[in-house]
């Protein structure tokens, strides 16, 4: 970029947040887009543009962690120099595609990036920041495990999620799910150490008749003694593929129909990716790596289990030895 093109950036540019001035100038330009949306597996670029180049400044990227309140340093640059914090620190880099670009660059996008992002250029006492929100499309649904609901405390329910190939859900993840058809009527916790549920059709053993439908809340809940279910998030995955293999299997003979492919048995949360992303729609039971059986429609009809709604039906958890499901495999990429 010349320095006439920087020029007319510095005139459309706008101030954002706490903005300090030198010469009647802010430094970082306003992004155009405040949201960055992408998905899973694939490089996302948070912009981050400054208008001139103060003397000894730096420019400080972190993460806005909804569960601590905390900031995580990811990234420091004098602009010569930089240095790398954290658990991200072997997937980000700074883009620098000219002199006053220090947007920051997340290779191979996993589900727990997703959220605020802080740009902050200090100088001297002062500073200025603008903030952006990292997005992945992904779809939330509740877990509960085999021996019945309400059995997890906080760490086990997050444990839970991330071994079905998701995180526990966020709260805004959670009010979106519910404005697009989630109704169910067990409390989970979700990321933030939590516990809702959300209701489209309002009913007796759900809050009563009489209340709105709407997210209900329990609020905080004692992380080690509270048990509850959990709302799991989880996002497509670039070059991955769930296909079902048709037969009469137990648990263990479904594990290895799926080896035998080069493949995996899918995970409840693969499966329910496929569904939503790829319209994974079959009429057939099959087994999932948790001993579930499930199977995912998206074209409601009368002859597969007779619900209005698209979604991914439950079996629950049949015994391992019964041979009458097929089975759900996963193929990464």
């Amino acid at each position: 970029m010349d320095d006439r093109n920087h020029q007319m950036l510095v005139k459309v540019g706008r101030c954002s947040g706490r903005c300090w001035r030198d010469g009647g100038q802010s430094y970082l330009l306003e992004p155009l887009h405040p949201t960055v949306h992408t998905q899973r597996g694939a490089t996302a670029i948070l912009p981050c543009v400054l208008r001139t180049l103060p003397h000894n400044y730096r420019v400080k990227w972190s993460k806005v962690e909804p569960t601590n309140y905390r900031e995580n340093i990811i990234i420091i640059t004098n602009g010569l120099y930089h240095k790398n914090y954290g658990p991200l620190s072997p997937r980000v880099r700074l883009r620098h595609s000219h002199r006053y670009d220090a947007s920051l660059t997340i290779t191979n996008v996993a589900l727990e990036d997703e959220g605020r992002y802080r740009c902050q250029l200090v100088n001297g006492l002062e500073d200025e920041s603008i903030l952006l929100t990292l997005h992945l499309e992904g779809v939330v649904f509740p877990y509960q495990p085999s021996n019945g609901r309400y059995k997890f405390n906080y760490h086990e329910a997050k444990q839970a999620c991330e071994q079905q190939d998701s995180r526990l859900a966020t709260y805004q993840q959670l009010y979106k799910a519910w404005t697009e058809g989630l109704d169910w009527c067990n409390a989970g916790w979700i990321l933030d150490g939590t516990v809702h549920y959300p209701i489209i059709n309002s009913r007796e053993p759900c809050g009563g008749r009489l209340l709105l439908p709407g997210v209900r809340t329990y609020g905080a809940r004692d992380k080690q003694k509270d048990r509850f279910d959990a709302f799991c998030f989880t996002s497509a995955l670039q070059g991955s593929a769930v296909y079902f293999i048709r037969g009469h299997l137990n648990f263990k003979e479904a594990g290895q129909a799926c080896r035998n492919h080069g493949a995996a048995i899918a995970k409840v949360g693969q499966l329910y990716s496929a569904w939503k992303f790829s319209q994974l729609d079959r009429c057939d039971g099959g087994w999932l790596a948790d001993g579930s059986v499930r199977y995912p429609i998206t074209i409601p009809r009368e002859r597969c289990g007779g619900l209005p709604d698209p979604g991914v039906r439950s079996f629950g958890f049949p015994s391992k030895e019964m041979r009458t499901y097929g089975t759900y495999c996963f193929m990464g990429k």
